[in-house]
């Protein structure tokens, strides 16, 4: 191992355990800590974490990973403040489980170097299921045995129970650490303060890390190498590629299987390969990487979805708009997009006439802002709410792109109310009422709620004035209130504009995925010069709420493909019943029979290959057809069907018109 040696580390040590034991000597008083249920108790001056978990019961003591003093996640050998309010953490918190997996990211780079030393180490952070480590290897290229052997090797190292050393360093100190070693960590701290720098060990293993990780590895029982992808280093195409390897890992060995079993029903249902089954998209190199090619059936499947939410939105006073593909330059500059997502849209668009460049629309708001202003507003009209299925463009880097979860071009289905102050509350309670509307018809019955509001010490990330973010702040909070919704805040998340709801659902197999959101922006109103004469004749300012229940359509329809495995609702399938004549002379009545349900609007197709009627009836499940109708010889002589269900199998033989007044009224 490269940097410092043994008998340096223990020096080092030695030296932090024994200020440690000096600083708890001078120490005297106590200290008041406060747990979640509001609980005080004293603890002496110089305690830390783990002196508050010998107080606990020791079943819950066993599981504490962690310990979050006043917001923030420490190691549990930290010293406690003189006050503080306190939540120890295990896996079955969030936090928990992010420093689980970041101290497993540690113990796949202890593991790595073992191996390759001269493997330079990037960055290794925990992910919301796992974490990764990006590596070069020089002109090493792993293979799937290297994969297994990295195993192996964490697999011993976890023989050790190393514990975790959080260490302190200056920055002229860290630069000597890593010198002619690894110009990453190099790079990583030249952009730290000095009095910041923090490293961690693990047996002979250090490493630059923020922390916080476990007391020891011995909580890490059960882990596992899923995969490995290209990584520029920090997202820059001009950097050099590292090579990223994710992993997974828990506190049971039992919790690892049943979550390689859920990734193995995840195959099974990857939007990806259920689409291409239903026939609902394609993507094709000749019109380019992350822009999807709708089939007519998912066509069809995009149209219901957004006639469903237009029939919501005429009810709620919606007006229809249509904005183009490509704006100026400068109404993105105006509206602040160009300058803070600048990297995330495609190359700009010159024409012959000099100063006149247009962009893809990276966001359809600002158009709709242009659209409010094109006449003279009052009081009396707000709130006004245009609404769009707006197709806009981002350009996402090669390895980011997903089927449909991650594309370069998506169609939102994007509306802006403007309204006065006093009419906030109100229209963002309704926009409430519009998400958990469309969640309840398409069966996500498990959802979380996140406020998210700005990082109170990054204040560069935003615009505009803080008396307006307060106030917008308060007024998305109140009306979260308003509904009795359990919300969690996330400080940090924050649109650029204006604080916002998030709305995320639990799928099938207990993935989250954020789908619906809600944003309060008093911003681009002010940008944008937008104003209304108020009952007094004087201009005033308006609100402006952004909304979208879906997020994107594309997304949306992936989320539910794999949510119901491709079993959508019977009224947005696109073929609902399949005609299965069991061989070619029976071709005549199932066309009589398809056209008697479309008559009655059911969406009917006849299977006319001449294939055998079991063949026919494995590919209708396949496509997930709901209803299939048998039609031969004895059902053509008593006019019938029979009647088999999409995973249920045979339902018995009735007339036509039975089976029509038996077929779900919700079609």
């Amino acid at each position: 191992m490269d940097g410092l040696s043994n008998m340096d580390i223990t020096l080092m040590v030695m030296i932090i355990f024994a200020s440690n034991i000096e600083l708890r000597k001078m120490m005297q008083g106590s200290i008041n800590i406060t747990f979640p249920d509001g609980r005080t108790k004293k603890f002496n001056e110089g305690s830390s974490g783990v002196d508050v978990v010998k107080t606990v019961r020791r079943s819950l003591a066993k599981k504490v990973l962690a310990i979050e003093v006043n917001g923030e996640v420490c190691d549990l050998a930290r010293v406690l403040p003189s006050s503080a309010v306190i939540k120890l953490l295990t896996w079955e918190d969030a936090a928990g489980k992010a420093v689980f997996w970041h101290s497993t990211a540690h113990l796949l780079g202890e593991a790595v170097l073992a191996l390759y030393p001269d493997a330079q180490l990037g960055i290794g952070p925990p992910i919301e299921q796992g974490f990764y480590y990006d590596v070069d290897f020089g002109d090493k290229r792993l293979e799937h045995g290297d994969l297994a052997k990295i195993e192996e090797k964490m697999y011993a190292l976890l023989k050790e129970q190393s514990t975790f050393y959080r260490m302190e360093m200056s920055k002229k100190d860290a630069l000597a650490f890593y010198a002619g070693k690894n110009k990453y960590k190099t790079a990583l701290i030249e952009g730290l303060e000095d009095g910041t720098i923090t490293f961690y060990r693990q047996g002979t293993f250090i490493d630059l890390c923020k922390g916080p990780h476990l007391p020891n590895t011995s909580f890490i029982k059960a882990f596992k190498i899923l995969s490995i992808a290209g990584a520029y280093w920090r997202g820059d195409v001009k950097q050099q590629q590292l090579t990223r390897i994710y992993g997974i890992s828990f506190p049971k060995l039992s919790l690892l299987k049943e979550y390689l079993d859920r990734q193995e029903e995840a195959k099974k249902r990857d939007h990806r390969n259920i689409g291409k089954q239903l026939g609902f998209f394609t993507f094709s190199p000749k019109v380019g990487l992350g822009l999807p090619l709708w089939l007519p059936k998912g066509a069809f499947v995009r149209e219901r979805l957004m006639d469903f939410l237009r029939k919501k939105q005429e009810e709620d006073g919606y007006l229809p708009v249509v904005t183009p593909h490509i704006g100026h330059q400068s109404l993105y500059m105006t509206s602040g997009h160009y300058e803070k997502y600048k990297e995330g849209n495609f190359q700009p668009i010159h024409t012959e006439k000099p100063g006149e460049t247009f962009l893809l629309k990276p966001m359809n708001c600002p158009h709709h802002c242009i659209i409010y202003q094109s006449s003279r507003r009052s009081y009396q009209e707000l709130p006004l709410a245009f609404a769009e299925f707006g197709t806009v463009y981002r350009y996402e880097q090669h390895g980011e792109l997903h089927g449909l979860t991650r594309v370069r071009g998506f169609t939102q289905d994007d509306a802006h109310i403007f309204c006065r102050p006093d009419q906030v509350k109100g229209q963002v309670v309704r926009v409430i009422d519009l998400v958990l509307g469309v969640f309840k018809a398409f069966l996500f019955t498990d959802y979380e709620v996140q406020v998210s509001l700005r990082k109170p010490d990054a204040p560069s990330k935003y615009i505009g004035d803080k008396a307006l973010w307060d106030m917008a702040e308060e007024g998305i909070q109140e009306a979260v209130a308003h509904k009795g919704l359990k919300a969690t805040i996330a400080f940090g998340e924050a649109a650029f504009y204006g604080p916002k709801i998030d709305f995320i659902v639990k799928d099938a197999l207990g993935r989250r995925w954020q789908l619906g959101t809600v944003q309060i922006d008093y911003q681009l109103p002010i940008r944008f010069g937008l104003t209304y004469v108020g009952k007094d004749n004087q201009p005033h300012r308006p609100v402006m709420i952004h909304r979208a229940p879906f997020g994107s359509l594309e997304r949306f329809i992936a989320i539910l493909l794999e949510h119901t495995g491709g079993k959508l609702p019977i009224w947005l399938c696109p073929t609902q019943v399949r005609v299965l004549p069991v061989s070619n002379t029976y071709r005549g009545y199932a066309d009589e029979v398809m056209q008697k349900l479309k008559k009655v609007g059911i969406r009917a197709e006849v299977d006319r290959r001449n294939e055998k009627v079991g063949r026919k009836i494995r590919d209708a499940e396949t496509a997930k057809v709901p209803y299939m109708l048998l039609v031969g010889e004895k059902e053509l002589a008593q006019q019938e069907v029979a009647v088999r269900r999409q995973a249920h199998g045979h339902q018995g033989t009735m007339s036509i018109p039975t089976f029509i007044e038996q077929f779900p009224e919700d079609m």
